[in-house]
């Protein structure tokens, strides 16, 4: 709405820089003015102020000088409703606005909110709408809110630094928070007052130097991604091992139904009943075609490719892969 009006303000006033200088050359070409009275003429008959003229008129000066009169005065008024539209935008629909999305997202709950929408926050943002889960975005910079708009995201303009900011955006009732701001410092003062805020919360937080590593850790993350570094050792590794990589690239987690082949699965989608059982017993690769790679247990030990014997704990999660349709096949029988 409000660029559309941009726009419109950017036509009002070409039009009237365009009746502007119609008044000026005419006055000069047609009637043998100066550019000072020309430019007198044309400033007194479209303000409609009412001054003298310079001399008597001719009946051609008459035609003309009514003819920029009513030109002036559509132009001017369409001009004038232009402007006070885009005030009124500005002030009224935005804070219509901005109570819409929070009416939105104080219904949200165990969702996800990404402090920044950077290079970084627009990635995870990709993913978590891939995989349908209800996030808020927390930035600062209101163009970039005006900009990405149009998206249906959820923005919440403020300093994420601010607690009154991380709790509009519904810290307490979130499941996760991401911090992708440029800044280890700003990222560092997130993590400790969303920890204090939410002590269940699960803390994913962006760093850039290697001495910020522990220090988000000892302040409550719980992973600390250092993208710079993941991305000098993933082009290291297409030296050493680049098949490997490669064949590891083409596990997509993307969420699309065309690319996924790695899945998790937690213990109450595999086992409905609660009853713990035997990954043989679930025979899973017969009915789905998916095979095991991983189990996570509760205690967050990770076991790679477990033993058919290994016995399904509550709270656990299984990694499995698969072909697209094969994962496909696994989500409609599990509801994944």
């Amino acid at each position: 709405m409000i660029r559309l009006l941009q726009s419109k303000i950017l036509g009002a006033i070409l039009l009237l820089v365009l009746i502007f200088v119609i008044g000026i050359m005419g006055f000069i070409i047609f009637f043998e003015y100066t550019f000072i009275d020309a430019f007198y003429m044309t400033v007194i008959t479209i303000t409609t102020v009412g001054f003298g003229h310079l001399h008597p008129m001719s009946a051609a000066e008459k035609i003309f000088t009514s003819s920029l009169i009513l030109s002036s005065i559509f132009i001017v008024g369409y001009a004038i409703k232009v402007i006070s539209e885009y005030i009124l935008s500005k002030s009224n629909i935005g804070n219509l606005r901005e109570k819409k999305v929070q009416e939105k997202i104080n219904k949200l709950h165990n969702h996800v909110i990404v402090c920044g929408y950077g290079r970084n926050g627009k990635q995870a943002i990709h993913k978590l709408k891939a995989y349908k889960k209800h996030y808020v975005i927390v930035e600062m910079n209101e163009e970039v809110i005006e900009r990405f708009y149009d998206e249906k995201h959820l923005f919440v303009h403020g300093n994420a630094n601010e607690d009154e900011v991380l709790i509009k955006a519904g810290l307490e009732r979130a499941s996760t928070l991401i911090c992708a701001l440029p800044s280890d410092a700003d990222n560092l003062f997130i993590v400790l007052s969303a920890r204090q805020i939410n002590k269940n919360l699960k803390i994913i937080s962006r760093a850039t130097e290697e001495t910020s590593y522990q220090k988000l850790k000892l302040a409550g993350a719980d992973n600390v991604i250092m993208p710079d570094k993941i991305g000098g050792e993933h082009m290291a590794s297409l030296v050493v091992v680049p098949d490997l990589v490669e064949f590891l690239d083409n596990l997509s987690v993307s969420g699309e139904e065309d690319s996924i082949y790695v899945e998790q699965v937690p213990f109450e989608k595999v086992c409905p009943s609660g009853n713990e059982q035997a990954i043989k017993d679930l025979d899973l690769r017969k009915k789905t075609g998916c095979s095991i790679i991983g189990y996570k247990t509760p205690e967050g030990e990770y076991i790679v490719n477990p033993e058919p014997s290994l016995i399904l704990k509550k709270d656990s999660k299984l990694i499995l892969i698969g072909r697209p349709n094969q994962i496909e096949s696994l989500k409609q029988l599990y509801h994944v």
